[in-house]
């Protein structure tokens, strides 16, 4: 529960207070993201279908992925503005259409078409589960970030077996068309539920007992949200193309269909690993997210893009083994995913939470910006005929971003938000959960 004094006025969160306006945004979250994550099954079916080519058909990814980002700041205004519930509506429901369109594609226009129409309903959930957790959590918003995050980042895990075996059993065409309109039902009951905090009084954050908030206007002039936006980049960039590739990575290698067993277990090392990653990409947002509540957000994104230039470096010398494959590619999502708690988290620590969502937007639209790179990945691989340019320059960005993670940002975010809080309005404000 939350309850703000502002004056004379006292406000109450809905039933259930914050933490179930949390759990209905990790559930939404759930449900979009096989629209990223489990697209890698997809490709190499549609491709025995049609023929269209690898690179032709990861356009499709690439459109999904920068409509999916580049609309939110438009998609949080709504948010800011009329509240979260008509947006994730809106949102349900084109994400339903995106894979119904999937289903019947017989040409690369109209699997085109499925992916903007999918990027635009993703990007509206998403923003605005992010947007919610960062205002009704101020005090704690790595972990309610990353929590959410952790959503989209491990909501396809239970379903990469079950997506997996309809595709061989009933087709992909099938596959597109059943669980496309499952996630958007679910996601449809859910908006209903959600709700704003009180807009007044929201304004401890980590690092100040009380803050400025910027409008997007504002941010978008402080060179403190351009180092940020290319150090998202960057991370995004190398992350994207591991999970836009992993299939046609695992082909090359020769990899889908060799056995490996964990702990008793024994799947194909492709479905082995693409169950690994998701559960990973989602145990790390909350994870780091909560690190970076205690460490700093910067010394938490130096760790974590350390790890996972090493981890890309050790998947490009030991990934041939099966084994070795699947626990590298739970390493390296494991220290990607991150990105999506930190950055979010880092934003609304800095620019305040009244336009959260909008400025949290602005900053994602950095995932749409490095999804332009990932076809850069499919022409190395044919100019030199092996993966190894691409782990080389995965590594070698992250490496990049964590220096400036600890070098750079940290103490120009530092005397940033000093000055901020200077100019901080007085406002009074209680939590309790």
């Amino acid at each position: 529960m939350v309850r703000e004094t502002h004056g004379n006025t006292a406000q109450v969160a809905p039933w259930g207070g914050r933490w179930v306006q949390l759990a209905i945004g990790i559930i939404c979250m759930s449900m979009i993201a096989n629209l990223q994550y489990g697209w890698t099954l997809f490709v190499e079916p549609i491709d025995d279908k049609h023929g269209w080519g690898r690179t032709a058909i990861q356009v499709a990814f690439t459109i999904f992925i920068v409509t999916e980002t580049w609309l939110v700041p438009v998609e949080g205004w709504f948010v800011d503005k009329f509240g979260p519930r008509i947006v994730v509506l809106v949102g349900g429901v084109l994400c339903a259409l995106s894979w119904a369109l999937n289903a019947v594609a017989d040409s690369l226009t109209l699997l085109y078409l499925a992916a903007v129409i999918g990027g635009i309903g993703a990007g509206g959930v998403y923003g605005t589960c992010v947007g919610n957790a960062l205002k009704w959590f101020p005090d704690r918003r790595g972990l309610a970030a990353g929590l959410t995050a952790a959503g989209f980042g491990a909501g396809s895990a239970l379903t990469v077996v079950p997506i997996a075996t309809m595709i061989e059993t009933s087709g992909f065409e099938q596959t597109f068309l059943v669980f496309g309109l499952g996630q958007g039902l679910v996601i449809l009951v859910l908006a209903w539920f959600l709700a704003e905090p009180p807009r007044t009084g929201y304004s401890r954050g980590t690092g100040s007992a009380e803050r400025r908030h910027f409008t997007p206007q504002e941010m978008l002039r402080t060179p403190v949200f351009w180092i940020m936006y290319a150090m998202f980049t960057m991370v995004a960039a190398g992350g994207l193309m591991v999970t836009a590739q992993l299939g046609p990575i695992a082909a090359d290698m020769g990899l889908v269909d060799a056995p490996v067993s964990i702990l008793g277990l024994t799947l194909p090392a492709l479905t082995f690993a693409l169950s690994i990653d998701r559960v990973m990409n989602g145990i790390t947002r909350p994870f780091f997210g909560w690190v970076s509540d205690h460490i700093g957000r910067e010394n938490t994104m130096f760790i974590a893009f350390a790890i996972e230039a090493a981890g890309v470096m050790a998947l490009s010398a030991y990934g041939a083994d099966p084994l070795a494959f699947v626990i590298l590619t739970g390493l390296v999502f494991f220290a990607w995913g991150e990105i999506f708690s930190l950055f979010p988290a880092c934003c609304g620590d800095t620019f305040g939470s009244r336009f959260a969502a909008t400025n949290a937007g602005l900053l994602y639209t950095a995932k749409g910006t490095a999804a332009l790179l990932i076809p850069i990945g499919n022409l190395m691989v044919e100019a030199t005929g092996s993966w190894q340019t691409v782990f080389y320059s995965v590594a070698i960005v992250n490496a990049l971003a964590a220096f400036l993670a600890l070098f750079v940002l940290k103490p120009m975010r530092s005397r940033y938000i000093a000055a901020a809080s200077r100019t901080a309005p007085r406002l009074t404000t209680r939590l309790a959960d």
